[in-house]
């Protein structure tokens, strides 16, 4: 992203490159560039106070219990790029009056004034990620913003001493100025009720195994010393990233939670155009291998699962006029993936030293990738025995057709993965056996128009998971997530002559998700999120310098899992918020459909299990 050296080193460049913008097509890496050269300018815009910079997204359910909150990092990032994470000693909160929570919520809240980039930033507590996040761009009169994040996950984590470690590489100077104020806090929530906690019978430990937080988390992040942060960095597409982990023997339930990032040349990895019209044009600078990325992920050496990943754009990307105060989807918490691993335990149960491993597909310079290794524990056991039984990891179906002449053209990608695994564990709880499944698709256009000048990209992301898991005393337990991730984006140069020129942009970006999870026939949960962005912007250069500029967002963001309900409409324009409205409660004309359609069809019925 904007953070790397390589774009910061174009920013203190001859201010002549303003003057002559040399790029043969109007990609989006290339305007980012050209934007972030105006950078100064930009922020010197801004007069007012500081402002709430913000990212949409429902607020954290919270217990009407009071929380004991626990301050576990305060620190100045200023002069801390190529440097150490900063480190402190984590103990859990001896202030609560209960040692029951039913609520962990960390809260990251930051302020900063002046001039800077957009810089990624991760936290991690024993190793393992507990959030991945982009810092806002400040303003000349200065910025607040935070992030809430539902932790409880890692419970058992938190309950135990650690050592936390928080990344963030920033560099400061006579210009980018921006230093980040940063406090970390814990906030435990006590459970309401002794009737909430859900470690009880064997029967009710193996059923919330699939829905609470796990016994034991793994890190598979990298090892110190270091001095950046614990994720591995994946450059190219032959590097392969491995982690050696070895489990408890007593373990009944495996998932692997993976977290992405991608920057540098692959910053915008789904408008990278194909390497035979770049060295066709003469483009050596233009960022190529075409606009498909994927995460693929191997357990000594056998792929188990791949991510797709949702196109996250930074705080600086594309126009940052666009994210201020309005922060792009999942810039300040990015989504982190699962794969569930419980069919392969059977591989892994034997006490010895295994692998897992990363590699991108036709990745260039550079990928942040690491996991946590969730672990659920049976304990009344010492040892549990498992078995894979089926695994069918088809190879990537990956299509790419290019019609060009000179710098127009047009170029569809396409591209779909299968994953299925089939296993049991036999357990104090009797036998578990467990399908997991994994079916995504991947569409990409891209239009080259007036000399490569403009660039119009379409892309959607169909990643979909299930797992089913037949347990003993019940029916198959189901998890399923379909996850749908458009994305569209104009960018376009206009030379107007003697050095003039005028960038614009227009985005609409969207994030869809609907979770169900069943069990005995009787339906535990049912969530859809529909969350949709879209904005535009413009900037008209003269003689070097911004003569006009604008950047409007507007963003619906609508959550219902049939308890809760939230939405928010909220439009800016300019640094300022022209429209938002928030609903807490929604009538039953305006609740979204929650029908999962015909997909179940695509899946395993229940009898499947009868013929393993």
């Amino acid at each position: 992203m904007a953070s790397s050296l390589i774009f910061f080193s174009l920013l203190i460049l001859s201010p002549l490159l303003l003057h002559q913008p040399h790029f043969s097509s109007a990609n989006v890496h290339r305007t980012s560039h050209l934007k972030s050269q105006l950078l100064p300018q930009i922020s010197l815009f801004q007069v007012t106070p500081p402002t709430q910079f913000f990212e949409v997204t429902k607020p954290v359910d919270l217990p009407s219990t009071r929380p004991c909150s626990h301050l576990v990092l305060r620190h100045d990032f200023g002069y801390t790029y190529g440097k150490p994470p900063v480190f402190a000693d984590y103990t859990p909160p001896s202030n609560c009056p209960s040692n029951d929570f039913g609520k962990i919520v960390l809260e990251w809240k930051a302020t900063c004034i002046g001039r800077q980039f957009d810089r990624i930033f991760g936290v991690w507590l024993g190793g393992v990620e507990l959030l991945r996040s982009c810092t806002a761009e400040p303003t000349a009169s200065g910025i607040v913003w935070s992030v809430e994040k539902d932790i409880t996950r890692y419970y058992s984590l938190l309950m135990t001493n650690q050592t936390l470690a928080v990344f963030l590489g920033n560099v400061v100077d006579s210009t980018y100025t921006g230093v980040y104020h940063v406090n970390l806090t814990i906030h435990f929530y006590p459970v309401e009720k002794k009737s909430d906690d859900v470690h009880g019978s064997k029967f009710e430990n193996l059923v919330s195994g699939h829905h609470t937080w796990a016994d034991l988390i793994l890190p598979i992040s990298r090892n110190l010393p270091l001095n950046d942060g614990l994720w591995f960095d994946i450059k190219n597409s032959m590097e392969t990233q491995l982690k050696e982990f070895k489990i408890p023997q007593n373990t009944y339930r495996a998932v692997l939670e993976v977290y992405v990032s991608f920057h540098e040349n692959d910053e915008f990895w789904y408008s990278n155009l194909p390497n035979d019209y770049i060295a066709e044009n003469g483009l050596s600078d233009t960022p190529g291998n075409g606009p498909f990325r994927e995460i693929v992920v191997s357990l000594d050496g056998m792929v188990v699962g791949a991510i797709w990943p949702f196109t996250v754009i930074y705080t600086g990307g594309i126009n940052p006029l666009l994210w201020r105060p309005i922060s792009g989807i999942g810039s300040f918490n990015l989504p982190s993936y699962e794969i569930e691993i419980t069919p392969f335990l059977g591989e892994i149960l034997d006490g010895k030293i295994h692998t897992i491993g990363f590699n991108v597909t036709n990745a260039l310079n550079v990928w942040f990738v690491d996991a946590n290794l969730h672990l659920w524990l049976d304990k009344h056991s010492s040892k549990t025995e498992g078995e894979l039984l089926k695994h069918i990891s088809l190879p990537l179906v990956l299509s790419q057709v290019s019609d060009f002449e000179g710098l127009d053209g047009t170029f569809l990608t396409t591209a779909s993965r299968n994953v299925l695994s089939i296993g049991k564990v036999k357990s104090s709880f009797g036998t578990i056996l467990t399908h997991s499944i994994q079916n995504i698709y991947y569409s990409n256009s891209i239009v080259m128009q007036n000399d490569g000048n403009t660039q119009i990209v379409n892309q959607t992301i169909h990643f979909n998971d299930t797992v089913l898991v037949k347990m003993p005393l019940a029916d198959v337990y189901s998890i399923k997530s379909e996850k749908k991730f458009p994305l569209f984006l104009y960018s376009g140069y206009l030379d107007q002559g003697n050095g003039d020129y005028v960038l614009s942009t227009d985005f609409t970006l969207g994030f869809e998700e609907k979770k169900s999870s069943k069990v005995v026939g009787f339906e535990l949960s049912k969530s859809h999120l529909n969350n949709l962005q879209n904005g535009e912007g413009k900037m008209i250069v003269e003689n070097g310098l911004i003569v006009h500029a604008t950047g409007s967002t507007q963003q619906v963001y609508n959550y219902e899992d049939g308890n809760v309900c939230y939405f928010r409409n909220v439009s800016s324009l300019n640094y300022k918020i022209v429209y938002d409205e928030v609903r807490k409660k929604c009538s039953k004309l305006e609740q979204m459909p929650l029908d999962f359609g015909s997909s179940d069809s695509v899946f395993f019925k229940s009898k499947s299990f009868s013929s393993i």
